[in-house]
């Protein structure tokens, strides 16, 4: 089928906006690349330092200098459910290397904190830095420059944002993303947030709620909502980073071994050595970017990729906004019900036909780009398949996911969809521009008019909803909470709370700079105020009592105040020292005064800039373009 005229008019207009960006990003790859094994460069003294311990076999393939070294960057800590498994991985990759002729190292770790365990402490307030920090400390493990390939292991939240972006500015190397996959279905979901709800208004236990949660949450592997962790998954799938499939395979079982070793042998394959040279920063190009916002938008994913995809583009030299997402959620239809959004658990929709079944009803629909680089080679149609494997020490293999789901309740044909749009939508007006994801919010709450009850934290929030001050209608506008202010941590202790009163029947709505992710659910939210107060966002300018108009069908989020008054007012302030230390904040100062603001994907990274350099011909690295310079400006095929 044609391609939709909106993916194609704004994949133009993002092709455009990018380009010299993106030409200097490509030139920085280029510069990168050395045409024989990377460790080629390195002096002897350096070389004996990269594999004085390997063992006698490993070490004489790293000194030949013939095959390819794969780095390992993992995420493993024992403590996170969603990276325990990564454990077992790297011997399993090493083995797997070299079966195919090639030698595995681990290169180093990332960290990987939890927004489950430290939503609403101060911990949380490192949550969103983390990814840049987790980019830095990729490109410490990259640094060396012994690897002509590596395999990233996460899942969670900032954690694969944070690899990839690390990964695209090592853009020269081949990337292959390897999950560890969910836990297996524990509590329901539904029962999980009744419990909560039940809790918020005091009429279950502390120990009754622990019990919910820790049957909710209860074994190795990822949450089984659709939160930002598995929303992470299926994005790797879409933009072609996984093995087929490869997202939601349970840890601890036969496939997901069979899926590890496959992911370390492919990326030995697409090594510059391998024979068909696949670098991670050919495969995330602009067509990549479009496919990955209309697969977040397709499955109702999280809100927090409103930031996350914004950084990953701009670390490969592509500049994406908030105008995209609007303009592709208009056309997008909803083909998921999976948890906040429905009912079902991640687990429910891998049986119904997972990540598959959505790429190729998307692509079938004409809202996804064919014609892009993954793992695989040429095509994303590749990846319309579902893996298997015989047994314990068995390969895997594929076959073309089902022709109709298995549960139409969870996941359906883009023909039959859920909604006809992508529920997240662009609000913008006198206070700023916001994301509001309205995909599990009821159309008679999507329109919200009420006066204003200004609050500087979320404990200052709940304090009033726990003194019974806020029966009544109101918009909450809670502010100092963008990654300026206090490193933007999520906000989810307000959900339990404001449900609560939305199912009293009362008309409330949230408008905040701070996030709330893929777990967020039916009160309307418009989140990630952009510009932030601190940076001069006029969401410091409301008091108390202003009507505020929120309004998800027009795109409008209003103060209705009159002009005179408005301009006459200066911007709140508030004490902003306690966020500022305690629990390693201190540490992270520097980001709180560089970052840039949500809409701009709050990275402290900037885009790529032009370099002024004349490689010699061994270096050039010029995919389908000839070398300048060379006796008949010679060309180098492209060997994707």
């Amino acid at each position: 089928m044609a391609l939709h005229p909106v993916v194609e008019a704004v994949t133009s207009r993002i092709i455009k906006r990018s380009a010299p960006s993106r030409a200097a990003y490509l030139a920085h790859l280029d510069a990168a690349r050395l045409q024989g094994p990377q460790r080629g460069a390195l002096s002897c003294t350096n070389l004996a330092h990269g594999f004085a311990a390997f063992p006698a076999n490993d070490k004489l393939k790293l000194r030949e200098l013939k095959k390819p070294s794969v780095a390992i960057v993992s995420s493993y800590n024992d403590m996170l459910s969603a990276h325990q498994p990564f454990e077992s991985f790297p011997a399993i990759i090493k083995d797997a290397v070299r079966e195919a002729g090639a030698v595995a190292q681990f290169a180093g770790g990332v960290p990987a904190m939890c927004d489950g365990v430290t939503q609403g402490q101060p911990g949380m307030e490192l949550s969103l830095f983390s990814r840049d920090a987790i980019a830095m400390s990729t490109a410490i493990a990259l640094s060396h420059n012994m690897f002509d390939a590596a395999l990233y292991l996460g899942v969670c939240d900032k954690i694969v944002p944070g690899l990839l972006i690390g990964a695209l500015h090592f853009g020269h190397l081949p990337a292959v993303f390897v999950p560890a996959g969910p836990m297996t279905s524990g509590i329901s979901n539904k029962e999980k947030a009744r419990i909560r709800q039940l809790y918020a208004q005091g009429k279950a236990t502390r120990e009754e709620l622990l019990e919910c949660e820790a049957g909710s949450y209860h074994s190795a592997g990822t949450c089984t909502f659709y939160g930002t962790a598995n929303s992470n998954q299926m994005l790797m799938e879409i933009m072609g980073l996984h093995l087929p499939g490869a997202a939601f395979i349970t840890p601890g079982t036969p496939l997901r071994d069979a899926l590890t070793a496959a992911a370390a042998k492919r990326a030995v394959e697409i090594s510059q050595q391998g024979g068909t040279y696949i670098p991670v920063g050919h495969v995330v190009d602009e067509k990549c970017i479009v496919n990955a916002v209309v697969g977040l938008l397709a499955t109702g994913g999280s809100t927090n990729h409103t930031l996350h995809l914004v950084a990953i583009a701009k670390a490969a030299g592509i500049v994406i906004d908030w105008d995209d997402f609007n303009e592709l959620s208009a056309i997008v239809p909803m083909l998921t019900r999976i948890y906040p959004n429905g009912d079902a658990d991640v687990n429910h929709f891998q049986a119904a036909g997972g990540p598959g079944f959505v790429i190729r009803e998307l692509l079938d629909a004409g809202l996804l780009h064919d014609d892009v680089t993954t793992i695989l080679g040429r095509g994303l149609r590749a990846h319309c398949a579902e893996p298997f494997s015989d047994g314990a020490g068995a390969g895997v293999y594929w076959k073309p996911v089902p022709e109709k789901s298995a549960d139409e309740n969870v996941l359906r044909a883009a023909v039959n969809p859920f909604a006809p749009d992508g529920g997240m939508v662009l609000v913008a007006g006198n206070l700023g521009r916001a994301v509001m994801k309205v995909s599990a919010v009821k159309p008679e709450h999507r329109v919200v008019e009420a006066p204003a009850l200004t609050f500087n934290s979320q404990e200052d929030f709940m304090h009033a909803y726990s003194a019974g001050k806020l029966d009544r209608d109101f918009v909450a506008v809670l502010r100092f909470q963008g990654p300026r202010a206090n490193g933007m941590p999520e906000l989810h202790a307000l959900t339990p709370a404001l449900a609560n009163l939305q199912d009293a029947g009362r008309h409330v709505a949230l408008v905040t700079d701070g996030r709330m992710s893929g777990a967020s659910g039916k009160v309307p939210a418009a989140i990630h105020v952009s510009p932030e107060i601190l940076a001069g966002g006029p969401l410091g300018l409301v008091r108390d009592g202003d009507i505020i108009r929120l309004d998800a069908g027009a795109g409008t989020l209003e103060a209705l105040v009159p002009a005179a008054v408005w301009a006459a007012r200066s911007l709140a302030t508030t004490d902003l020292s306690p966020n500022q230390v305690g629990m390693g904040r201190e540490l992270f100062s520097m980001f709180r005064s560089t970052i840039s603001e949500a809409e701009k994907g709050a990275t402290t990274f900037a885009l790529p800039s032009p370099i002024h350099t004349t490689l010699p011909l061994h270096e050039a690295a010029d995919i389908g373009d000839t070398v300048p310079g060379s006796d008949e400006d010679t060309l180098i095929k492209n060997p994707i």
